[in-house]
C-alpha cells in the first residue's frame, strides 16, 4: 500500500490511546464526536439499498448491514462501563467477542432502522452523562482483561474514534464505489 492510500480497515487513523489526559476542551470534542455518531450514522446509510447494506466495507470485512448493527452493541458496552466505572471502584468489565455478535441472526434480520434509532436513544443518554463528568470522574478507572487498566478519558477518547472510524468505512465504501 503506497503512503498516499488510506488503509480502509482504519480509514481516519489507528486510536492512539498514549494521548490520555486529556483536556477539557479535548474532552468537550471527544463528547461532542460521540454525540453526532447517531445523525453521521443515518446520513452514511440513507438511501443505500439492501443489496448495497449487505456489501462488504473491505476485502474480508463485515458488510454496511453489520457495521450499522455493531456499533449500537458496542456503545452499548461502552456506556455500561462508564456507568460501572463511575459507580465502582476499578471495576473488571467483561469483554465481547464481537465478530460472532456480528454473525447473530438479528444482526441479519433486524432493519437497520432499529439500530439507528437504538443508537440515537442511547447516545442521548450516553452523552448526558458524559456531559456531566467531573475532570476527577474522567480519571476514574475499569479493568478490560485483554487492555488492562484504562481511565474513563481514555475510554471516551476512544469511542470518539470508534464511531468516526465506522461511519468512515460506510462512507469510504460509498466514495469508492460511487454511490
Amino acid at each position: 500500500m503506497s503512503d498516499t492510500q488510506i488503509d480502509p480497515r482504519y480509514p481516519v487513523g489507528r486510536f492512539d490511546r498514549s494521548t490520555a489526559p486529556h483536556t477539557a476542551e479535548e474532552r468537550s470534542t471527544f463528547i461532542d464526536q460521540i454525540a453526532a455518531v447517531p445523525a453521521r450514522m443515518r446520513e452514511a446509510v440513507e438511501g443505500l439499498t439492501e443489496s448495497q447494506l449487505d456489501t462488504p466495507y473491505r476485502d474480508g470485512g463485515w458488510t454496511v448491514r453489520q457495521v450499522v448493527h455493531h456499533v449500537p452493541d458496542s456503545h452499548m458496552n461502552a456506556y455500561m462501563r462508564v456507568k460501572l466505572a463511575l459507580t465502582e471502584n476499578e471495576p473488571t468489565i467483561r469483554p465481547y467477542d464481537e465478530a460472532a455478535w456480528a454473525k447473530l441472526n438479528d444482526v441479519r434480520d433486524t432493519p437497520i432502522a432499529v439500530s439507528l434509532t437504538l443508537l440515537e436513544a442511547l447516545h442521548d443518554r450516553w452523552v448526558r452523562i458524559l456531559r456531566a463528568l467531573t475532570a476527577d470522574d474522567f480519571a476514574r478507572t475499569l479493568f478490560h482483561p485483554e487492555h488492562g487498566v484504562m481511565t474513563l478519558d481514555t475510554l471516551v477518547a476512544m469511542y470518539a474514534w470508534h464511531g468516526r472510524h465506522h461511519v468512515a468505512h460506510i462512507t469510504s465504501l460509498r466514495e469508492r464505489s460511487g454511490w
